[in-house]
């Protein structure tokens, strides 16, 4: 027999803080969890023990704490994010069938030496899996140590057996315990001898191999006088310190070995809990999927539904019907009656008004059939319940929620079966989303705009291919002149894009001063070069030659080969993918065309209209300031932007106390970067490197805006302080954010959820209003100008195409639907402009 041996609470220790927080959509904290489960698989996979025993300590005194008071002392307790997953790992190893062990007055260590005691005792192997050196003493022939440990920054395990273990540190096992009664244990707060430090203890423990035989000939030892006086005032602690570092091989463990053997455990149960953490792809790994089910209607307290099988009568439906499909098979379930469907007949429910109808995905469904009267998007309404998930699958959303399998009548299969989870599964989230106050989110904003998104998704964006071509061209050809003159300055060609033969040549052939050296050679990130832009002219020629590669390969060569048949890129703009609600676009990302630069901004002349149209463009005019106005009900900041005034100058004149016509363009330039830092909560540091003044000064400039809008402080600060409590934070049309960072012990990860709370109900409902004016210009170019259509959001900007007589009306359609999108506390104010191509339309 084979027993693998685990030290719990060292191996989740480590999962803890080797992992990222992870939370689940109701706060619990799952990282530690996670992580231990991952490694405790890998173990199995990798050693195929027959057992499996997993040690804890109890948070209770041990006889070391009775043999000596300062045991220990002085160790921080665990984090509370951890302490709260310790019975959450113990359940799921019980409902796995590993055998979890505690012992009173014992730790965990003491009962993985009694374990591989009696493995030794029965003929048995023996693997021990720990972070802890300690239990090095406890290999023998029959016992091997994995021990967990970091090398250059990264995870490893060491396998020692006594051959390893020897070469590691020239000791036998024994002899790892003499070295603690040495150096003692700072971690534990072991003693050892004062004034003897690892590499002393060392070589008294190589030469002389026991501390019974260093004090029985103290005075003839080989050492310098200094060491042999520690050690004689030293004795009586290194004894103690051998007693509380030996471990203990006889703890009344209270279980036989072919009690260690693994046992099928409870698998139904198992599935509950890791559907209640969300480990759904763990699960997948492990084979754990429910099939076809996540939560049987038995083990649930609510009465199952009846559903019957039958065959489809369209005219027979009454209620709302679910849509379902899966492989190119559909069903619809109705009331109590669930019916095979074919596509044909798929498309016509779909398209038939009268009936209402949930389904799944409706932003895809809308590219391909005009649905009419969808009331519910499953897909949706999973990502407005937990907008953190990684998956918004209809198995996942149904075993998040606990669709439960309803009793069903008539010949059935796994896919009916599933068509009947499915409407279950609309149900739960129903319930969810009315809980949470976000049901009308779905109905009003969400719904209506997957079909405006459908719509982008299918017209696209007309390119100019050749002109893309063209600059791509013209790009390379200055890039290799910009080559040439970083060669002739480092006297020799290398390759520019590997950070090792860079960091050479700028460190040492140039000799500049290094800032930042990595493991792997010198640091020659952004931040790095830009610090030295001024050093020598071959930085910023290397500068400029990362922009223009950057925009040669990502946007000149990588755009083209996005261009479809019709001459358009189609890019899938992506509605459940950002936590605050905002839209985002890929395959290409079309949000990301670059604007700060000259060179960048050239690159929108190639996005253009089709013949005889024109591309109209608008954008609101700091909507997210007028948002943190209309929020925080900041009188002075909503008498700026009532009056009209802009906002940055008159930000700089009262933060800088200078009348408004003597504000210069770097202070209202500082200003401005005040005014957008504080809705994404930036502080002295960040700011002071964002605008190259001093932290003292840049805390200036944020103190004396806050006494400028002093409202916006308060609800600043409210907003966490409710945060903390709620655990999230709202729009105000009430979408949520959840924020587990924010109860977190970790200073850095609270920060983040501090700044997040101050941000997201400010991001998210500008995010929101440009949803309903999207969803409002759509409507109303249908009515009034059928053959205009939008084709592109950038977060506060829309573009559509239209005839070239219709211009100067849908400018129009524009900017009035997009001002009147919300009624807030200060106006919002959109421009619009047309032109042939992007760049010109941008005004």
């Amino acid at each position: 027999m084979k027993l693998l041996c685990l030290d719990g609470n060292s191996i989740i220790n480590r999962a803890f803080y080797g992992i990222k927080l992870l939370t689940t959509k109701n706060g619990q904290y799952t990282n530690g969890v996670y992580g231990f489960i991952n490694i405790l698989n890998r173990l199995c996979e990798l050693e195929q023990p027959n057992g499996v025993a997993v040690a804890f300590d109890l948070r209770k005194p041990t006889f070391r704490h009775e043999m000596y008071d300062g045991y220990k002392a002085g160790r921080h307790g665990m984090p509370d994010e951890l302490a709260s997953q310790m019975p959450i790992l113990k359940d799921w190893l019980t409902l796995s069938g590993y055998k979890c062990l505690e012992c009173e007055t014992y730790e965990a260590d003491d009962i993985l030496g009694t374990l591989a005691a009696m493995c030794e005792k029965e003929n048995c192997e023996c693997v021990i899996a720990t972070g802890d050196r300690d239990s090095l003493q406890l290999i023998s022939d029959k016992t091997r140590v994995l021990l967990a440990a970091t090398k250059m920054g990264k995870p490893e395990i060491i396998n020692y057996d006594k051959a390893a273990l020897f070469e590691k540190y020239g000791l036998a096992p024994e002899e790892m315990i003499e070295l603690k009664a040495l150096m003692g244990d700072s971690s534990d707060n072991i003693p050892g001898v004062a004034g003897v430090g690892e590499k002393t203890a060392l070589d008294l423990v190589t030469r002389f191999h026991n501390i019974d035989y260093i004090f029985e000939n103290i005075d003839t030892l080989d050492v310098k006088e200094g060491v042999r006086k520690k050690l004689a005032d030293g004795k009586e602690s290194a004894f103690l310190s051998r007693k509380l570092g030996t471990i203990c091989r006889t703890a009344p463990v209270g279980v036989t070995l072919e009690e260690c053997k693994k046992t099928d455990g409870d698998r139904a149960g198992l599935i509950r809990l890791m559907t209640s953490l969300e480990f759904f792809k763990l699960m997948e790994k492990m084979g754990l999927k429910a099939e076809p089910i996540a939560v049987q209607a038995s083990e649930t307290k609510e009465t199952a539904r009846k559903i019957t099988v039958c065959e489809f009568k369209k005219d027979k439906i009454s209620g709302i019907a679910d849509i379902y499909s899966e492989n190119q098979e559909y069903a619809v379930v109705t009331g109590d009656t669930v019916s095979r469907i074919t596509e044909a007949q798929t498309v016509e429910l779909l398209q038939d008004g009268a009936i209402p109808k949930r389904v799944y995905d409706y932003k895809n469904i809308s590219k391909q059939v005009k649905a009419e009267n969808v009331i519910f998007d499953a897909l949706l309404a999973g990502y407005l319940c937990n907008p953190a998930s990684s998956s918004y699958l209809p198995d996942r959303l149904a075993q998040e929620y606990g669709a439960a399998l309803p009793e069903i009548e008539g010949e059935s299969d796994d896919f009916l079966k599933n068509a009947c989870i499915f409407s279950c599964t609309c149900e739960k989230l129903e319930e969810a989303l009315v809980k949470s106050g976000q049901r009308e989110l779905l109905s009003k904003i969400e719904l209506p705009l997957a079909k405006v998104l459908a719509s982008m998704e299918n017209l696209g964006f007309l390119v100019d291919s050749e002109g893309l071509s063209n600059m791509g061209r013209e790009l390379g050809e200055r890039i290799t002149v910009i080559e040439k003159k970083i060669f002739e300055y480092t006297g020799y060609e290398f390759n520019l894009n590997s950070p090792k033969q860079l960091g050479v040549a700028l460190f040492e052939n140039l000799g500049l001063p290094a800032k930042k050296k990595t493991k792997s050679g010198y640091s020659t990130n952004a931040e790095v070069l830009e610090g030295l832009k001024y050093a020598h002219p071959a930085v910023e020629l290397l500068l400029e030659y990362r922009q223009l590669s950057k925009l040669k390969s990502t946007y000149c060569d990588g755009l083209i080969t996005c261009i479809a048949e019709d001459g358009r890129i189609h890019s899938t703009f992506n509605q459940t993918e950002a936590r605050t609600g905002r839209i985002s676009s890929l395959e290409p990302n079309l949000q990301n065309i670059p604007v700060k630069t000259e060179e960048g901004k050239k690159l929108r002349k190639f996005f253009k209209a089709k013949e005889g149209y024109v591309l109209c463009d608008a954008d609101y005019s700091q909507i997210e300031l007028r948002v943190l106005a209309a929020v925080s009900d900041d009188r002075n900041m909503i008498d700026a932007f009532k009056s009209g005034t802009d906002i940055h100058t008159l930000t700089a004149s009262q933060v800088f106390d200078m009348p408004v016509d003597m504000v210069t363009p770097v202070m209202r330039s500082r200003a401005k970067a005040v005014n957008f830092g504080i809705v994404y909560g930036i502080g002295a540091f960040s700011l002071s490197k964002d605008i190259g003044v001093t932290r003292a000064e840049a805390d200036s400039y944020i103190k004396g805006y806050l006494a400028t809008y002093p409202q916006v402080s308060e609800y600043m600060d409210k907003t966490i302080e409710d945060a903390k409590k709620t655990g999230y934070v709202t729009t105000l049309f009430g979408r949520r954010r959840y924020l587990p960072e924010l109860s977190s012990s970790n200073g850095m990860l609270r920060a983040f959820g501090e700044r997040a709370a101050r941000n997201a109900p400010i991001q998210g409902t500008a995010a929101d209003i440009i949803k309903i004016a999207m969803i409002k210009v759509y409507e109303r170019l249908e009515r009034q100008v059928p053959d205009a259509k939008l084709i592109l959001q950038v977060h506060d900007e829309l573009i559509a195409e239209c005839k070239k007589e219709d211009a100067e009306t849908v400018c129009k359609i524009l900017q009035e639907e997009m001002e009147s999108a919300a009624s807030l506390a200060v106006p919002l104010t959109a421009e619009a402009h047309f032109g042939k191509n992007w760049l010109e339309a941008k005004g």
